[in-house]
């Protein structure tokens, strides 16, 4: 049987460690996981309950488009129902829509790097021509617009703003990011905005989707809303845009469960406020805890997580250290453009904060 060549060339999506692997490897009985970007605190209980309720209905398919799902999301988001597509397997579902619908074989696409390494993987997958951009590392990783500008032909596609950044947390200026749809007008510019929630309410684009007929903004449950399990992502652009990914989107992606967790996610405001002022406060003493080690150099994030730079220690060590001591963080090396002595720190409750620090104390010293 033959593979395609493009299949066989692949360098496949290295995954966060999870809590299972490292208990069994290092017998461990507590684990303090900081490498996923996960929510801390958990998922809504009114999620909990609406999940349990929907139990007795897992024998039927789930409807296709819940409408109460779309309303949901419509009021939480400021936009019409027309102007979203939810996906099953969380933003990726979307992105791999948005390749199936918008690029084809050797189609250009512009990824700015060191960013999330899921759209060279998809890039890659669909045999598209990747234009590598930058975040200037020398300006804590601020976009430097015009390595995007200077990459724009008439056989580019699309382009993927990662706001915040991951894994650097940095937000892109507004200012920037208007150049380049302007710029870019025959081109989907896809802007990422999957930990926004953590951001400065200025910076989120959602709202602005039908001022241009090129963007699609990319959304997720998977992090402040605490329903990584259930994977549930969505788009939102433009009713032209949404219409012909829905012609390619799988019909029922989106199971019973994931739906109706979804929707007590959106109701339930009171836990969804508490966790993103919980994980506001949570990042900002991290980093400033961060700030007082002088072996190491934080950056500032508008995500749930830190860019750590270690300057005595490579990345490998450094994470390996971590999981014999029942912590774990993510490893940086795999993203491109970032050397071997990065490493990403999701945000955790305070308590675990605090017992992390002492360890990276320890390890530090």
């Amino acid at each position: 049987m033959e593979v395609k060549e493009n299949v066989k060339k692949l360098k496949p999506y290295v995954p966060g460690k999870s809590k299972e692997e490292i208990m069994r490897r290092y017998n461990l009985k507590k684990i303090i996981k900081l490498g996923s970007n996960e929510n801390p605190w958990g998922s809504s209980e009114l999620a909990k309950k609406l999940i349990l309720d929907e139990l007795d209905n897992i024998h039927q398919y789930p409807e296709p488009i819940n409408p109460i799902l779309m309303n949901e999301l419509s009021k939480f988001l400021g936009v019409d129902e027309k102007n979203i597509i939810v996906g099953g397997d969380g933003a990726d579902e979307i992105l791999d829509v948005i390749f199936k619908t918008f690029v084809d074989k050797d189609d250009e696409v512009i990824i700015p790097i060191p960013t999330f390494t899921q759209y060279r993987l998809l890039a890659d997958i669909y045999s598209a021509k990747i234009r590598f951009a930058k975040f200037d590392k020398e300006k804590d990783f601020k976009l430097d617009v015009d390595s995007v500008l200077s990459q724009i032909t008439n056989k580019t596609k699309v382009i993927f703003l990662c706001s915040p950044n991951n894994p650097t947390g940095n937000i892109i200026d507004n200012k920037d990011i208007k150049k380049i749809i302007e710029e870019a007008e025959n081109s989907l510019v896809v802007i990422d905005h999957a930990y926004i929630e953590y951001a400065k309410k200025e910076y989120d684009w959602t709202k602005k989707i039908n001022d241009y007929d090129n963007i699609l903004i990319l959304r997720t449950f998977s992090k402040v809303f605490g329903l990584a399990g259930l994977r549930v992502g969505y788009g939102v652009a433009n009713e032209n845009i949404i219409s012909y990914m829905m012609r390619v989107k799988p019909t029922f992606s989106l199971t019973r469960l994931s739906q109706v967790g979804a929707i007590g996610a959106l109701r339930d405001r009171k836990f969804f406020n508490f966790c993103v002022n919980e994980g506001i406060k949570v990042r900002e003493y991290l980093y400033k805890e961060l700030k007082k080690f002088k072996d190491i150099n934080v950056y500032p994030s508008e995500a749930n997580y830190l860019l750590v730079e270690l300057k005595t220690m490579k990345s490998k060590d450094f994470c390996e250290e971590l999981l014999k001591r029942g912590v774990i963080v993510r490893d940086c090396s795999s993203f491109e453009g970032l050397g071997d002595n990065y490493v990403r720190i999701s945000i955790g409750t305070f308590e675990e904060i605090k017992e992390f620090l002492e360890i990276l104390k320890d390890i530090i010293q």
